[in-house]
Parts: C-alpha cells; sequence; structure tokens
C-alpha cells in the first residue's frame, strides 16, 4: 500500500498528554496541538498525511460525558472515507469508559480508531506519551497485504499493549501500565515489532458501512454491594426518579446477600421494568449465577448477568441499548448478547 494512500485523523480531546506545567503555579494546564506536535517532532518525519482536530477548549477526562462521545462519532463518520485510521488523545481516567461506548456507537466499524495518553505530560523528560502517541498512529495506519486494517475496531494503546477498548480498565494511578484487559488477550505487544494477535482480533462479519450511533440514555446507576450495606441506601438507588437501569457490582462469581429485604427491592425494580445487570467487583472472572444459591436468588429476582463484563463497559452498553428505546425485557435480552465483543458468553 503506497504512503500517499495512508492517512491518520488525530483528535485531541485533552488530558495529561497534552500538558504542560505552569512555571508560576506548578498546576498542569492544557496546551494546544501545534506545541504538541513540537515536542514530538518524529511526527514530521513521517511520511503520511497526519490532520488535527482539536476539542477547544480541551476536556480533562474527569469531564468527559455523552455528549463528548456523540461528538467524537460525528467527527470520526464525517471524516470516515477520508482516513485510514483514527487516533483520540484522551486522559486516561475515563478512557475506559469512552472506549466502551465508542465501540457501540460505531456499528459496522471497519477502521482502526485507537485512542491513547499518557501518565505524564508530553513535555515532561520522562514522558510515556512520546511512545504512545507514535505506536498508535502506527497501529492505525497497519493494512494487510490486501489493504485491510489489521486492527478495524475501537482499541486503548498504552505501554506496549493494544487493547479491545470496551474489555479494558484502568487499574494505576501512578505506573506507566495504567490499563489492563483481565479478561480478553492483548490485541497486540509492541517491542522491536508490533506483534498483533490476528485471531483475537474483531472484525465486522458484515460489509455494510459504518453507521454511527448517537441516542443515548444516561439514567443508568452503579451499585456496588459491600458487608453490611443498608436497606436505605438499596432503596435509595433503586427508587432514584428516572432510573431505569443499575448495574449491581456484586461478589466473587456474582453472589450478593440472601437477606428477604434485598431480593424483594431487587424484584420489585425489576417488576417496574427496572434492567439490573449482574457484574463481579473482581478484576478478572465472570459472572456464574447458576454456581452459588445467593446468584441463582438474584436470577430468580430478575437480575441478568453480564458475564465477564466491565462495570465501564456494561454502564456504557445500557445507555446505548436504552436510548433505541427498547423494551426492559429486549434490553436484558441483547446485554446476554456481545455487540462489539464486549463479553464471552
Amino acid at each position: 500500500m503506497k504512503e500517499e494512500d495512508t492517512s491518520v485523523l488525530l483528535i485531541y480531546t485533552g488530558g495529561t498528554i497534552g500538558m504542560i506545567e505552569n512555571p508560576d503555579t506548578g498546576a498542569l494546564e492544557n496546551f494546544s496541538l501545534e506545541q504538541l506536535q513540537r515536542h514530538v517532532p518524529e511526527l514530521q518525519k513521517l511520511e503520511f498525511r497526519i490532520d488535527t482536530y482539536q476539542f477547544d477548549p480541551p476536556i480533562d477526562s474527569s469531564d468527559m460525558d455523552p455528549e463528548a462521545w456523540k461528538r467524537l462519532v460525528r467527527i470520526i463518520s464525517d471524516n470516515y472515507d477520508r482516513y485510514t485510521g483514527f487516533v483520540i488523545l484522551h486522559g486516561t481516567d475515563t478512557m475506559a469508559y469512552t472506549a466502551s461506548a465508542l465501540s457501540f456507537m460505531l456499528e459496522g466499524l471497519g477502521k482502526p480508531v485507537i485512542l491513547t495518553g499518557s501518565q505524564l505530560p508530553i513535555g515532561v523528560l520522562r514522558t510515556d506519551g512520546k511512545e504512545n502517541l507514535l505506536t498508535s498512529i502506527e497501529i492505525a495506519t497497519a493494512r494487510h497485504p490486501s489493504g485491510r486494517p489489521v486492527v478495524p475496531e475501537v482499541c486503548i494503546f498504552f505501554e506496549n499493549h493494544l487493547m479491545r477498548g470496551n474489555r479494558t480498565t484502568k487499574i494505576n494511578a501512578e505506573d506507566f501500565n495504567a490499563f489492563r484487559s483481565f479478561n480478553y488477550p492483548v490485541l497486540a505487544s509492541a517491542g522491536i515489532h508490533i506483534k498483533y494477535n490476528n485471531v483475537q482480533i474483531h472484525v465486522s462479519k458484515s460489509n455494510s458501512a459504518l453507521k454511527p450511533h448517537y441516542l443515548l440514555d444516561t439514567n443508568v446507576a452503579v451499585l456496588k454491594l459491600f458487608p453490611g450495606i443498608n436497606e436505605s441506601v438499596v432503596e435509595a438507588v433503586l427508587s432514584a426518579p428516572g432510573l431505569k437501569a443499575v448495574v449491581l457490582e456484586t461478589y466473587g462469581s456474582g453472589n450478593a446477600p440472601r437477606k428477604d429485604w434485598f431480593l424483594r427491592r431487587l424484584r420489585e425494580a425489576g417488576e417496574r421494568g427496572m434492567v439490573i445487570v449482574n457484574v463481579t467487583q473482581c478484576s478478572a472472572g465472570t459472572v456464574e449465577m447458576e454456581r452459588y444459591e445467593t446468584g441463582y436468588r438474584l436470577m430468580q429476582a430478575g437480575v441478568v448477568s453480564g458475564h465477564d463484563s466491565t462495570t465501564e463497559s456494561a454502564v456504557t452498553k445500557l445507555m446505548f441499548l436504552l436510548g433505541h428505546d427498547y423494551s426492559p425485557a429486549e434490553v436484558r435480552r441483547r446485554m446476554c448478547k456481545p455487540i462489539a465483543g464486549e463479553i464471552t458468553v
């Protein structure tokens, strides 16, 4: 494939990778994409076109929300035919949420969308941002001899590993190895060479064009169980006005207290049409509600299995499905089926 046929759209949303230290206050502040390019002169050596799009003002990742996700989808959709791949520079704190959401919103995706960032600002001597950026661009342009993209899905690249976006969780606020895909193998490892795990890469089975989605419903909550959780707390969450779905973070393989009040609250919420999805608090592993009596009681109360989903993926998938106005029964059914390789059934 000729270099002149290759191009990347670099989308800067904000985050640590695009920040510089204020000499007066010592605080980290956003700076322009032009400065980013000056700090990474290697970008000028690439022999293919790199165009840039910058959020103005940049968004701290803790401020990312569904409106920003829709904006990203719009940018990718509007420019889809013009570029070989897309690289999104994003803050690390909510990167896994954005990657999960985009995997559902970009139906029929046939090109790489790689999210990356850094733990240290790009202007710092020991920054991890430069390597993450350059390798992400290389992955976004990688193609088979036939011209087909090597990684036609939404991914996160961080510290030498390419991971499926909707399988990824931030696990460290200090180390460069900030993300992990506990329940799914990495899609590529970057050393001297980038070694792709082609068997695990998701390729859309249909040859249909990209179908962007913009409908999301944020009436979703996360309820994390802990020993001694109070009935009034559970009641307050399940009775929140307008709430349509809850991600229930349970113990182990999907276990929860067998207290009558707890199961009754869940059952009553389900009867009102609320969708309750069971995911494990454990970093790795899957929900098996039929394994123990405690999990089986949840099934009887109408709770559905989230299988080996991350919390980030379960939350954004619920927003996506609820946004399409499916009935509660249909949402429950679709939560148990993979849309973009987010769960193993």
